[in-house]
């Protein structure tokens, strides 16, 4: 595991290099006041905040933003500053309990939402009652801060009067420490530096291994059991090159029909061709460059959205689709279908589930294999694994390169005689086998080029133990076959006539994911001595027809 965890400790030290720097001379924030507050917690404990205050006399509404992130290096700064300025508010950047120089234990996101500490309900309550403020609080950004906003919604503070999330999520088992039953404990021994107590990391990390199922421990940090109680308006973007997608599509859906009576009916969502990350006034993902047009102005947009809810302003912002999706194209190619931008008044969008059935001879189908024992093999070795070197979704570059390696397992469509739009969520429904008691299986889906080219749009993995719910371990008997379903997740792509559809499989893909031992034994914080090679197979036969289902959309079906 040496070299495996060498390239996660690279990759990793590139999230942190930025907050390092710090300028040697004052910034220039165009007139903008910039303050470090202390807000106090209900227990007492603080909270370390910095607040951008406009030019003028105020009072103001107020934008907050929670994270656990460094909040106070030149970019941040700028970027707070300029919001204030531009847009007429007091925008306030909070660090997370026990996170950079917030006081209290490092708890990730424990202390943020319904429990004994509110700390997102303290600071919305602390800043709508400052003589600056007007009393009106929306809440915006990305990723931990669109986690956040979830746990905030929950609590239902009085000053809260709506939200602006990009790149959320609402469960951190299912969609941050335990994505598809994963473990990825050198990933996150990285929140070390985050925390003020880096030792207090550890011991998070070690409660979170004590818990190995989906249990009460977990359902304090699901978002998903609360609905009901979210009751703001909230503008809401998810990226197709983000598996945290699911977390966008999930929020809205739930906000939107199962949400209070301020939340139902008030929800708009954006889902756009862009990888994990806040800013999306962009054409440019990975490798490929989408026309001028998938660009979306969110910073101008997200000013909109505030003044009609904070300030009244009557701007036409909810007059607008409830549902706005781009669907992608082939890049680069002549009067290529896609590329595009549709509306709909709800999500999903129509569909007809289609199946793709891999065959043994690395092609893929609608139609299964007459075989009555065709199967696929590879090997799943953890202290040999394949490699995906990176920690972030390597989406919209070239997959050969993992393609090619020998534990990968690829298949491929005849080349297409005519455009074929898939929209919506693909799922994976997979027969495999094993020799080892635990394993892993994740899915890949690749538009192939004519040239060659694999661009890779979407992937998802399953713990072969959680195959039967993430509440209870089911341990794989050797030798026998059994089912694994799962959700790849959502995309609009237009895989464009003369192109291939690929659908990859295989166990092993180090640092992107990190191994498993494949013992069946329990997972731990630092990766054991008698971790075992699987031998895995997926079944392709006529008994065992391991499949995708596509949700491809037909003529009848587009707008």
């Amino acid at each position: 595991m040496t070299s495996f965890r060498l390239l996660l400790a690279i990759a990793c030290s590139f999230v942190f290099q930025a907050q390092q720097l710090y300028a040697a001379d004052p910034i220039d924030l165009g007139g903008v006041t910039e303050k470090h507050e202390m807000i106090p917690m209900r227990d007492g404990v603080r909270l370390s905040a910095y607040i951008y205050t406009p030019p003028g006399t105020g009072p103001w509404p107020v934008l907050l933003e929670q994270r656990y992130a460094n909040a106070n290096d030149p970019g941040t700064q700028q970027y707070f500053a300029k919001l204030a300025k531009t847009g007429g508010y007091v925008t306030v950047l909070a660090n997370f309990r026990g996170s950079q120089k917030s006081e209290g234990d490092w708890r990730g996101y424990r202390s943020l939402g319904w429990g004994e500490r509110k700390d997102g309900y303290d600071l919305v309550e602390w800043l709508g009652t400052q003589p600056w403020s007007t009393g009106k609080v929306g809440t915006f950004g990305s990723s931990q801060a669109g986690f956040a906003q979830n746990f905030l919604a929950v609590t239902r503070p009085p000053h809260l009067t709506a939200q602006y999330m990009i790149d959320t999520g609402l469960s951190l088992f299912h969609e941050g420490y335990r994505i598809g039953g994963t473990t990825r404990p050198e990933r996150f021994k990285s929140l070390d530096k985050v925390a003020r107590v880096p030792q207090q990391n550890r011991e998070l990390l070690a409660e979170w291994f004590a818990h190995p199922t989906y249990d009460s421990y977990w359902a304090d940090e699901d978002c998903t059991r609360f609905f009901d109680q979210m009751n703001v308006p909230c503008f809401t973007i998810g990226s197709w090159y983000d598996f945290m997608c699911v977390g966008s599509v999930d929020s809205y859906i739930g906000r939107q029909h199962r949400g209070g009576v301020n939340s139902q009916g008030k929800q708009q969502l954006l889902l756009g061709p862009w990888l994990h990350g806040r800013f999306k006034e962009t054409n440019k993902s990975g490798e490929l460059t989408y026309p001028e047009n998938a660009k979306f102005a969110m910073d101008a947009h997200m000013i909109r959205w505030f003044d009609h809810y904070l300030k009244g302003i009557d701007n036409g912002v909810t007059k607008e689709p409830t549902i706005r999706y781009y669907v992608m194209g082939a890049v680069g190619e002549a009067d290529t279908p896609g590329h595009e931008w549709r509306t709909a008044s709800d999500w999903p969008i129509p569909m007809a589930p289609t199946a793709y059935y891999p065959h043994a001879d690395g092609t893929l189908s609608q139609a299964s294999s007459p075989s009555s024992d065709a199967l696929v093999t590879w090997l799943a070795d953890p202290l040999h694994p394949a490699s995906i070197p990176t920690i972030a979704f390597p989406g919209a570059k070239d997959a050969r390169e993992f393609e090619q390696q020998s534990e990968v397992r690829t298949f491929t469509s005849d080349l297409l005689t005519e455009p074929v739009e898939w929209t919506g969520k693909v799922q994976a429904e997979l027969f495999v086998s094993s020799n080892a008691k635990d394993t892993d299986f994740f899915v890949r889906v690749s538009d192939v080029y004519p040239d060659g080219r694999s661009i890779l749009i979407m992937d998802y993995v399953r713990r072969a133990r959680y195959r039967e719910g993430y509440d209870r371990e089911v341990f794989l008997k050797p030798g026998e076959v059994t089912k694994v379903n799962f959700d790849v997740g959502w995309l609009s792509q237009v895989f464009n006539k003369g192109h291939r559809i690929r659908i990859t499989v295989a166990s092993t893909g180090a640092p992107f994911y990190e191994p498993n031992p494949n013992t069946g034994e329990p997972l731990t914080l630092e990766f054991p001595a008698n971790a075992v090679v699987a031998k895995n197979n997926l079944h392709v036969n006529r008994q065992n027809a391991s499949r995708i289902i596509a949700p491809v959309i037909v003529k009848s079906q587009k707008p």
